[in-house]
């Protein structure tokens, strides 16, 4: 118990402290862009399946993790900088520390799901608006903010922080459907 305790302890004050919430700016292994890059080039298996991994194929991850990234983008945008107030996600900061979501666990909310039918030219179309809307949220306001139906209201540093960890998830499920890694 003592174990458990202390482990809570060091991961709750890596989180307050802010370690492991790198700033994205960089173009290092991990990176916005860097996954951005990554995307661009797992187009091509876009019709890759591998149901021991996942039901969908690669371009439901790729379309999926692109619309999270602009819907996010257009909400904080659109936010209001003085409603933001800071409270305490025990999940948030499991999830952020250690930069990991587990598969299976949440339903993606409908206005983030692919459609039936997914175009590559779509994708690609998707992925010129999140390359253009990462940059644009560098020039918001630090409290911008948006609702997480699991880790809630999340800043410009947390949101991106989630961007970050959602599509290092996506990313690893479309590794393990082609067998990679």
């Amino acid at each position: 118990m003592r174990t458990l305790l202390f482990t809570l302890f060091v991961i709750c004050n890596l989180a307050f402290w802010g370690y492991g919430q790198g700033d994205n700016n960089d173009v290092k292994k991990g990176s916005m862009d860097s996954q951005l890059y990554d995307i661009a080039y797992l187009i091509q298996f876009r019709d890759s399946v591998n149901t021991n991994v996942s039901k969908v194929p690669v371009a439901w991850h790729l379309d999926h993790t692109l619309k999270v990234v602009n819907r996010i983008h257009n909400i904080l945008q659109n936010s209001d900088p003085t409603v933001y107030e800071k409270r305490f996600s025990l999940t948030r900061v499991f999830s952020f520390t250690l930069g990991y979501i587990p598969r299976g666990r949440a339903k993606s909310p409908a206005a983030v799901l692919p459609p039936n039918t997914i175009k590559t030219e779509d994708i690609l179309s998707q992925l010129e608006e999140a390359r253009e809307n990462l940059s644009e949220l560098e020039k918001l306001d630090q409290n911008v903010n948006f609702i997480h139906p699991v880790f809630g209201q999340l800043n410009k540093k947390q949101a991106k922080r989630f961007l970050k960890i959602h599509t290092k998830h996506h990313l690893k499920i479309v590794r393990d459907i082609l067998g990679k890694e």
